[in-house]
């Protein structure tokens, strides 16, 4: 299908392959690289889609349990190639880094160390943190149009960064006043019919849910007929619910696994959880990987026939369905309806101030990623606590523990993007020699 829009330009299905498998091997960052690094490529690149058009995705897959990335990935392949083109796009958008981390968890089942990847990828993650501040620098400039929206995308950010308040509350909060404050009329230019094989709804609807609820759940029947899948099925069940409770990414859900993974079921140390994310940190793909690292320590544990890698890969294998198939479901099943929001004056205006709220929220992870690629130790100071309804703080980072390799490469990243307009592949080759150059040295 062609986008109605001039500056739009086609994508055939085999140039959505290729470019969803080159996002998938190159998403580092976490969320904010990861939408920052799409952004360049499929809007700013590509031009396969209106920055209006994106942004009006990323603020339906902000609204959802699970890891917004790949559903706007799939969002992203749905809209240029329908089904085929969101299948596509959002697995192979997580494909590569769920790989990386079954290879990284067998070897550090094997070694017991996780050092080994530092600084292979710390220049990666430095120049991701030069193409964040870009695509923030964009965002803003595209999104906060007037003074409702600049004030939304400060009061998101400073009600993450300082108070704490959970992430559906600030988008829901920026949603209505969206609704009663930024309502504009509806301009049909530039719309994109619904992509081939889009069925009315009713029907449609209702066997799409089913048919990917059938394909999320299937693993339990492969799994229940057999007494020694005990530990598979109890992960997979797990999971299943922490899918469905993960509002705010990543980062707001580890928590919650970390103290269950540890605490209740004893599947690894604590020690052991956070080495897992400082590899799901520093590989691409979602950091919710992390969960497949969790899943594969925890099947290895506890073998089925004497066999712990095989365990351990099984036990990657159905952590990943369970957390990444219902990104299909609520993409496949709800776009449709998303899409027709856009004919809505005040639904759309809902969207906007949820747009404008996106703005700050990536700002806030832009910022936390920041000080984890620069800084060796940073700690959360509290301010003032008003229990049990606000408690107020900063992130604040121990200066001393700068880190001067990955601030020279970020300086040197954001100047080529701004002032030299460098592309995204030489931009991470550069960083990757230089850091494997830093870390020789040190």
């Amino acid at each position: 299908m062609t986008p109605a829009s001039e500056d739009v330009q086609t994508a055939s299905f085999r140039e959505v392959v290729a470019v969803f498998a080159r996002i998938g091997v190159l998403s580092f960052g976490g969320p904010a690289g990861q939408i920052a690094l799409m952004h360049r490529i499929v809007v700013d690149e590509k031009r396969w889609l209106p920055e209006e058009r994106y942004l009006h995705a990323l603020n339906y897959c902000m609204l959802l349990p699970g890891p917004e990335a790949q559903q706007l990935a799939t969002y992203v392949g749905w809209l240029l190639h329908g089904v085929r083109g969101g299948l596509v796009a959002g697995t192979l958008f997580f494909l590569p880094g769920f790989a990386l981390i079954v290879v990284l968890a067998a070897l550090y089942a094997a070694l017991g160390d996780a050092a080994f990847v530092e600084p292979l990828f710390m220049g990666l993650k430095a120049a991701v943190l030069a193409i964040v501040v870009q695509a923030l620098w964009r965002m803003a400039g595209r999104s906060l149009k007037g003074p409702v929206a600049a004030t939304l995308a400060m009061a998101a950010f400073v009600a993450l960064f300082v108070f704490g308040v959970a992430f559906p509350v600030v988008v829901l909060s920026a949603g209505l006043a969206g609704f009663f404050f930024m309502r504009r009329p509806v301009s049909a230019a530039g719309t994109i019919a619904h992509p081939r094989g889009w069925r009315k709804r009713g029907l449609g609807t209702a066997a799409t849910l089913a048919v990917w609820a059938a394909i999320w759940l299937l693993p339990l029947l492969v799994l229940a007929p057999f007494a020694e899948l005990q530990t598979l099925r109890a992960i997979f069940g797990f999971f299943v619910r922490v899918a469905l409770s993960s509002f705010g990414g990543a980062y707001a859900v580890l928590t919650y696994v970390a103290q269950e993974a540890v605490s209740t079921y004893h599947w690894l140390t604590p020690a052991e959880m956070m080495d897992g994310l400082a590899l799901a940190e520093t590989t691409p793909g979602p950091l919710v990987l992390v969960l497949c690292f969790v899943g594969f320590l925890a099947s290895s544990a506890a073998p089925f026939s004497g066999a712990p890698m095989i365990s351990g890969i099984a036990g990657a294998i159905v952590t990943a369905w369970a957390i990444f198939v219902p990104s299909f479901l609520f993409i496949f099943a709800g776009a449709p309806y998303v899409e027709d929001l856009r004919r809505s004056a005040a639904l759309t205006g809902a969207l906007a101030g949820i747009g404008a709220a996106i703005v700050g929220v990536i700002a806030n992870l832009s910022l936390w990623f920041a000080l984890h690629v620069l800084f060796g130790s940073v700690d959360r100071v509290e301010l003032f606590s008003l229990p049990p309804l606000m408690r107020a703080g900063l992130t604040v980072p121990e200066w001393s523990s700068l880190a001067l390799g990955p601030l020279a490469i970020s300086i040197a990243g954001i100047v080529a993007l701004f002032r030299f307009r460098v592309g995204v592949l030489p931009l991470l080759a550069a960083a990757s020699l230089a850091g494997l150059a830093i870390g020789s040295l040190l």
